[in-house]
């Protein structure tokens, strides 16, 4: 990462390609198109990561130990914060990169990619060291207990060091979706999904390794994205610039005024997670356990909301570099439609196959009952969801990260605790599902309010004048940010 890659063949082939390839692509064409090309795209990488994750889960169930599963659950809660913080790093790179090429400076792209990532894998570094040496500490807080509380800790001891390789993955993959380089991205978590898949079976079966063969397997899956992610950013688009810590120290404050709201953000969903975790744990290990399914069944089925949300995110952010307010609207509107058109299929797709999803996973008594309860018109709540998604994405693409900041915690607390607290008190192990599904409304509404008002902001040039370099723009943004605010 220290020196600028990309010569081959004899010629400077990734100065040549990046170039030529790293214009702003989503300027011109029809949003609507660019929105679904991208999304179907990353939503075929993300079916291959979480077809997989849901294999695990399966091959688990298939060894008999109820605790197993539920060790599953409590580790994932953890494991969801750690992918967060790397996500919200990758949000600062993607907005940045995508917002440099709309202001047709991809040299300050590639340079700006480079910094966050030394900056991310630093961050990851401590973050996972700190999250390593209170691991008990941490799953006792979400309720794990006795056998299942040191099987937790077992998988979790495997892949928190690696939380750095991840980062570095999932950084590079948001640089190729700001490129508008949506099938590579694509191709890169597909690689992760067909490493993990043939290896699972081998570790947990064949080794006999059991949820430590399921963590091994991940831990290499992880290797696979990093390095996939890497080669294509090196022979498309340029590789990094070599290692200079005042660059890097001049844009550190940039860079912040990003990722760390977008981190805030992030980390709000696995502190509400781990709250909905804890409340279930209260009905016993099946709780647990059906929680734990239906974890891996969901971004399964919604697949394409999560994909739409990092898609997005390009689109806005090179029009408005580009100073094209009319089509960041456009495209802002065109995500909400198509997320409703999305949902309500998928959602009568879910009741018709409930029962045999419960009987894949051998769900019984509470796992089976909430299994039922979300494969139904509970999960039309995911209409919402993708709406707090889309507007995250606006925010952190015009200048307000920490909008999404507001909302998130907003969601994960006020939108959580309170409903989920009265659901269980109602009725049991089903209201924690209910309660969590049924504050993101709430949440979902104010989202769309703050987004309208803020691309209305954008028309009338009250953020940030998109022309200024790309550092000056985020600058200020990050002045406005800590000082009037």
């Amino acid at each position: 990462m220290g020196v600028r890659a990309g010569r081959a063949d004899g010629c400077d082939y990734g100065r040549a390609k990046a170039v030529s390839g790293a214009q702003a692509k989503f300027l011109t064409g029809n949003l609507t198109g660019h929105i679904i090309t991208m999304s179907l795209t990353s939503a075929v990488g993300f079916l291959a990561l979480f077809v997989v994750d849901l294999a695990d889960m399966l091959f688990i169930s298939m060894l008999g130990i109820d605790e197993l599963a539920a060790a599953v659950g409590f580790a994932g809660t953890i494991l969801f914060m750690t992918t967060s913080i790397s996500i919200g790093m990758a949000i600062a790179g993607g907005a940045m990169v995508a917002k440099s090429l709309g202001e047709n400076q991809p040299e300050r792209a590639t340079e700006l990619l480079t910094h966050v990532m030394i900056v991310g894998v630093a961050f990851a570094v401590v973050f996972a060291s700190t999250i390593y040496v209170n691991l008990e500490q941490l799953t006792a807080l979400i309720g794990a207990k006795g056998q299942t509380q040191e099987l937790a800790i077992a998988y979790l001891k495997i892949l928190i060091p690696t939380m750095p390789v991840l980062l570095i993955g999932i950084v590079a993959s948001a640089a190729l979706r700001s490129h508008g380089a949506a099938r590579l991205a694509m191709m890169v978590t597909i690689v992760a999904g067909v490493v993990n898949a043939i290896l699972d079976p081998i570790f947990i079966f064949v080794l006999d390794m059991g949820l430590e063969g399921a963590a091994w397997a991940s831990v290499i899956s992880r290797f696979a994205v990093a390095a996939t992610a890497l080669w294509y950013i090196i022979r498309r688009y340029g590789g990094f610039t070599g290692l200079s810590f005042g660059a890097i120290g001049r844009d550190l404050a940039p860079i912040a005024a990003i990722a760390v709201p977008a981190m805030l953000a992030n980390v709000a969903a696995p502190i509400g997670g781990a709250y909905v975790t804890r409340a279930v744990a209260e009905f016993g290990e099946a709780a647990v356990a059906g929680m734990a399914i239906i974890g891996r069944v969901t971004p399964i089925a919604f697949a394409l909301i999560f994909a739409m949300s990092g898609s997005i995110g390009p689109i806005i952010g090179q029009n408005f570099g580009a100073g094209k307010h009319d089509r960041v609207r456009g495209a802002f509107n065109s995500s909400m439609v198509l997320i409703v058109v999305y949902v309500i299929p998928v959602v009568i797709v879910l009741h018709f196959l409930r029962a045999p999803i419960a009987d894949m996973f051998k769900a019984q008594g509470v796992a089976r009952d909430l299994i039922f309860l979300f494969c139904g018109p509970l999960s039309l709540a995911w209409i919402f969801n993708g709406v707090i998604f889309i507007g995250n994405a606006a925010y952190n693409n015009l200048g307000h990260p920490f909008y999404s900041t507001w909302v998130n915690w907003g969601r994960n607390t006020l939108g959580i605790v309170p409903f989920v607290y009265f659901g269980a008190q109602i009725w049991g192990a089903e209201g924690v599902l209910i309660g969590q599904m049924a504050g993101g409304i709430f949440a979902a509404i104010i989202s769309f309010i703050m987004a309208q008002r803020l691309m209305r902001k954008a028309e009338a040039n009250q953020i940030v004048n998109p022309k200024k370099p790309a550092f000056a723009a985020h600058q200020r943004a990050f002045n406005i940010l800590h000082h009037r605010r």
